[in-house]
């Protein structure tokens, strides 16, 4: 008798807690998972460094379930704000993204994705560093006095057209921060250059290293101007390279795609128009 008092209270028991959870607990879930919320995502991509404007962000709605904590909802908060690292359209925007401040040093390491490296060279003295006057974005011939200890000043072929994308004195500041212009409006001394860092390949930067060692090297610039343009002399270079060394770098490309999950060699358009390049080095 007892064992079938039990066997009630038990199947009781069981019914009501369902009926709980189908007209109580199930309908608070279902109601959270259908809750909506606008937040502030990326419209297009954005690099370390940009100052983000109206045009690079929007207000989506959103499923409020499971957001990532400190996504960002009102486009008031990132407005005018300094991106820390890449961003890709249709990203959310997190608070840790973002900076009230310009990010003065080193906003270039942060776009490196796998299929360049960061190179800095030494400066060994005022003239071989242009005098100083080098800035990111100049895209600069690297001249290798006594190459391979033949006697003879060549510029590799490898290390044609270059691009800079950093410029360091002695005391690791970039010489084209806040802090240095300050000193330059304060009429103090300017500090002169002691790095040069250097967008490359894998191979540019094995060529590199092997000239530093040496000891034996000196920069010239080719060109300043719009990134259009410069653009045209560095894929000008790859091709080069891809030429001369076709085996490691699709080795190289290969990495880079696993390693930044991006095909982004795949959508290069053929360049065109390189002929006076090509002019320019038979002279």
């Amino acid at each position: 008798m007892n064992i079938l008092k039990n066997r009630t209270v038990l199947g009781v028991s069981c019914i009501l807690l369902s009926l709980v959870i189908c007209f109580a607990v199930t309908p608070l879930f279902n109601s959270s998972l259908s809750q909506r919320t606008s937040i502030v995502r990326v419209s297009r991509d954005i690099k370390a460094g940009d100052k983000i404007n109206g045009n690079m962000v929007q207000t989506v709605e959103v499923g409020s379930y499971n957001l990532p904590s400190g996504v960002i909802k009102s486009k008031d908060d990132v407005i005018d704000k300094y991106v820390l690292a890449d961003m890709k359209e249709g990203d959310y925007i997190l608070i840790t993204k973002l900076s009230a401040a310009p990010v003065a040093e080193n906003s270039y390491l942060h776009s490196l994705n796998g299929e360049k490296q960061a190179i800095s060279v030494t400066v060994r003295s005022f003239a071989s560093g242009l005098s100083g006057k080098l800035m990111p974005g100049d895209i600069v011939s690297v001249i290798a006095p006594d190459y391979k200890n033949q006697g003879i000043s060549i510029v590799p072929e490898e290390l044609r057209y270059v691009r800079v994308i950093g410029v360091t004195a002695s005391t690791g500041y970039d010489t084209n921060t806040s802090e240095n212009m300050e000193k330059k409006s304060d009429n103090k001394e300017k500090e002169l250059p002691s790095t040069v860092t250097l967008l490359v390949s894998q191979t540019q930067s094995e060529i590199l290293a092997g000239l530093e060692s040496d000891g034996k090297l000196h920069l010239s610039l080719v060109y300043r101007g719009s990134k259009e343009n410069a653009d045209k002399f560095i894929d000008y270079q790859d091709k080069v390279i891809k030429d001369l060394y076709p085996e490691k770098e699709k080795k190289a490309e290969l990495n880079a795609e696993i390693n930044s999950g991006d095909s982004n060699e795949a959508n290069k358009t053929p360049i065109t128009g390189v002929d006076a390049m090509q002019e320019g080095e038979g002279e």
